[in-house]
């Protein structure tokens, strides 16, 4: 089966080809995971590469923190992503997001403030966590509408962190 996977704004047709390989833009993969417990993470090994990743689902996307950085990854089937296609609409950008939490932890550093425009990819927030630093990042451009939390703040799993809206909405706002 195809799906249609965006990641960071980029678009990748993976295809699930047997049970340890997949095909992504047309490139063949050896893959292989397990699911560690039920935390969410996963090991995975692609073509024999080692990785262990976080991965949750949230309303519109799935949050995959890799190496320290968090990703909203948005996938649909082929047929519901012709369907959208269709419609003409495949995301709503102007849909406002809220970064949450992928594990509990200390926030070390807020990079941005309320009103800032900021650019998809962006670093908002440094999360420690299991001794390890997490920059957390916008997942589209738009504006901090609100910040939840400052340096120094414990944070729980799933708990807003910073919201981000639309910036002409903003603006007919005011």
């Amino acid at each position: 089966m195809k799906y249609i996977t965006t990641v960071n704004g980029q678009e990748y047709i993976i295809e699930i080809d047997q049970k340890t390989e997949i095909t992504v833009n047309g490139e063949r993969h050896g893959v292989d995971f397990q699911q560690l417990a039920e935390s969410g993470t996963l090991s995975l090994l692609i073509d024999n590469r080692s990785l262990e990743a976080i991965v949750e689902e949230r309303e519109d996307a799935w949050e995959v923190l890799l190496h320290g950085e968090l990703y909203a990854v948005h996938v649909q089937d082929e047929r519901a992503y012709r369907l959208a296609q269709a419609r003409g609409k495949l995301s709503d950008a102007s849909e406002a997001v809220v970064i949450r939490s992928p594990m509990p932890g200390l926030i070390l550093d807020v990079l941005v403030e309320e009103g800032a425009h900021i650019g998809q990819g962006q670093t908002v927030v440094i999360l420690e966590s299991m001794k390890m630093e997490n920059e957390l990042r916008a997942g589209r451009d738009g504006v901090v509408t609100r910040v939840h939390v400052g340096k120094g703040d414990s944070v729980e799993k799933n708990q807003e962190l910073i919201a981000i809206g639309d910036a002409e909405e903003i603006k007919e706002q005011q």
